[in-house]
């Protein structure tokens, strides 16, 4: 194997090289289109479908094999109706020549004192915020059922959001990286039963995402102004400015220590002991 591997490289051109390094930034680029959305999973289910197929090829599983062969055409159509959206949105930025700058403005920054600064200010005034920070696994379904802002991070659009009477004040506001993507945006509600009652709607969906996906999410409480973090479906109240801002650090620094592990905390102890 060595030697026919070695064999094929000695007769490789720059032509060669160039070929396949195209192919490799065409592959690139449509993987960071689906990342954060369904179409990930999706690409991750065909991948696995591919390599299924070459599997029972090894192993000489005629049956398998020949299913697979039979029913190849027809994914190939399947792959055009899952990915009609993800591949208008390539052609489109294609198009404009600025996709790799898109997807590089997604990464996530540091823009915490902005965050805590903002849900200080709501916190005083009495004014209800949900603000969620994505991590690994990608909010994009939820974005798309809000307002779609694509803003910088900053304290004074925070607060304007989230202030009474203004179209976009309900929902969460979803931050990718230092961007604020989506405001007004619906969240899923935690089916814990045993929640304390004084927790509202903006609680029980800051617990709710946060068992979905390993994103972080704050809580300011209309009724008494408590700024409230949750991670993981965990929550820890009553935090300050200086405690907010150490809590989001933390979790940063957190973050490569497995703190944004997709989990689901659904114990009874931990959780009636923190919101109580």
């Amino acid at each position: 194997m060595l030697k026919s591997a070695w064999s094929l490289l000695s007769r490789m051109e720059l032509v060669d090289l160039l070929d396949i390094l195209l192919i490799a930034t065409i592959i690139y680029t449509l993987l960071l289109l689906v990342r954060g959305t369904r179409g990930w999973y999706i690409t991750v289910g065909i991948l696995s479908l591919f390599a299924s197929y070459y599997a029972a090829h090894l192993l000489r599983l005629r049956t398998l094999e020949w299913l697979f062969d039979n029913f190849s055409g027809y994914i190939i159509f399947a792959v055009i109706v899952i990915f009609q959206a993800e591949i208008r949105k390539a052609l489109a930025e294609l198009g404009r020549g600025n996709i790799i700058t898109r997807m590089r403005q997604r990464r996530r920054r540091e823009s915490f004192e902005e965050i805590v600064l903002a849900a200080t200010t709501l916190s005083n005034r009495r004014i209800g915020g949900l603000i969620v920070l994505e991590g690994t696994f990608g909010l994009r379904n939820y974005i798309e059922n809000g307002i779609e802002i694509e803003a910088a991070v900053t304290y004074d659009l925070l607060v304007t959001i989230f202030t009474p009477n203004t179209p976009l004040h309900d929902g969460a506001v979803i931050i990718q990286g230092e961007r604020i993507a989506a405001a007004s945006c619906f969240l899923p509600l935690t089916l814990d039963p045993l929640l304390s009652s004084e927790l509202g709607t903006r609680h029980r969906a800051a617990i709710g995402i946060t068992e979905e996906t390993d994103a972080l999410a704050l809580v300011v409480s209309e009724e008494t102004g408590i700024i409230s973090a949750v991670s993981g479906g965990k929550m820890t109240r009553k935090l300050d400015g200086p405690g907010l801002l150490n809590y989001l650090r933390q979790a940063e620094k957190d973050r490569g220590k497995g703190f944004f592990e997709r989990t689901r905390r659904r114990t009874e102890g931990p959780r009636r002991q923190e919101v109580m």
